[in-house]
């Protein structure tokens, strides 16, 4: 385990770089070392990492998702308004009407089963997304009209809707009904969890003011905290459920509220934490890629996932529709709402445990998805945040 561990994080690293002198993302990098080191091709990963895989991946969205909330100031989110709302659930609605237009016509899905397959890919990968949105906000790139903030809250919560969606779509596909509590439960599920990251960040912070430790301590509390967030998330099996992940975005929100000067500190502690979290990954991500499944339906796969990504981009342009952004804004917006990796990873296979017809086809979508939009779109963001958005700086800064 102990070699497995190594090889991963020394190869990502050296593969990262690599695609970086090279003026690629280094989440490619780290994709492929995965693809070449898990079972698909050398299979050196060790099974006991295999086995602990979605829960490490987990834990790496945790950690980036806390420092989201510590980085992301809600009066930015207030100025933004309704075309943040309308993020949330717009875009992947696009997408998956796209997906029940294109693979019956692609695949000869039936319109369940192309709705399943629209849930897995719908979903945009806050992994991707969160880092390069808090860079942008960090070096004031659009910042003066809240775009980074607008892009990384929907991200957030566009995985909650999907994934409700995606439990509904599989219980229809399995020959189940679909109640209306199924759809009632996505607002609710958001509400609860920003009510209960609220309340315990606001908690914390009066646990930090009163009880003085060290940093690392605080991380440790938080980190502990968002496991039973969780934890608790995954074992209530009521008709209403909240969300785990918007709960600790909101939790890092209002420790950030309460204690500003604290989570200025923390959101660089987890900054350090994410430089290993984001190997550990992007490797599992690529390691849980089949290739075999990939080389049957490649083609199509590919101008399924492009057409879709139309449908994505028509969303988002709706709902930018009566803003003060300009075309090259909206347009960045357009093509930083596209990338795709943890969600696709950890549900992509679940058709296919479940011995739904179309399982294969799913995962094979779903893992085209990744390899194309994950790389594609950090590499957007990349080269055009400096031609499409305005470079904002703070009166400090300018003299």
């Amino acid at each position: 385990m102990l070699f497995s561990a190594a090889l991963m994080l020394l190869a990502g690293m050296a593969m990262g770089w690599l695609c970086k002198r090279a003026g690629l993302p280094a989440l490619l990098g780290m994709i492929v070392t995965g693809i070449i080191l898990g079972p698909s091709v050398l299979n050196l990963i060790d099974g006991s990492i295999l086995s602990i895989s979605a829960e490490l991946r987990r834990i790496a969205l945790i950690i980036i998702l806390a420092r989201a909330g510590l980085t992301l100031d809600i009066r930015d989110l207030k100025k933004v308004g309704r075309p943040a709302v309308l993020m949330c659930f717009v875009p992947a609605s696009f997408e998956i009407a796209g997906m029940i237009v294109l693979a019956p016509v692609l695949f000869g899905m039936t319109v369940v089963e192309a709705a399943l397959t629209g849930a897995v890919v719908a979903a945009v990968s806050p992994a991707v997304i969160v880092p390069k949105m808090i860079r942008l906000m960090e070096e004031g790139y659009g910042t003066e009209k809240s775009i980074p903030q607008l892009i990384l809250a929907g991200a957030a919560v566009d995985d909650v809707f999907v994934i409700v969606l995606f439990t509904a779509f599989t219980g229809l596909a399995q020959g189940e009904h679909i109640s209306a509590m199924s759809f009632v439960n996505i607002p609710v599920s958001i509400c609860l969890g920003m009510a209960a990251g609220i309340f315990l960040g606001y908690l914390l912070s009066k646990f930090f003011e009163r009880v003085h430790v060290r940093d690392t301590v605080k991380v440790i509390v938080i980190m502990c905290v968002s496991f039973l967030l969780v934890t608790a998330e995954d074992r209530i099996k009521g008709p209403v459920t909240f969300s785990a992940l918007i709960a600790i975005m909101f939790m890092g929100i209002a420790v950030q509220k309460y204690r500003r000067e604290v989570s200025v500190r923390l959101s660089a502690k987890f900054n350090r934490l994410w430089v290993c979290a984001e190997l550990v990954l992007f490797v599992l991500v690529g390691a849980a890629v089949d290739i075999h499944y990939v080389s049957g339906a490649a083609l199509y796969a590919v101008i399924l996932i492009f057409g879709v990504l139309v449908f994505r981009m028509l969303g988002v342009l709706l709902c930018l529709a009566r803003t003060n952004l300009t075309w090259k804004e909206r347009l960045f917006c357009m093509l930083a709402y596209t990338p795709k990796a943890t969600v696709q990873a950890a549900i992509g296979g679940v058709p296919l445990s479940l011995g739904l017809s179309c399982g294969n086809m799913v995962l094979t979508i779903a893992v085209m998805a990744i390899l194309i939009t994950a790389p594609l779109g950090a590499f957007l963001i990349e080269v055009s945040h400096k031609k499409l958005l305005e470079h904002y700086k703070a009166p400090e800064d300018r003299a």
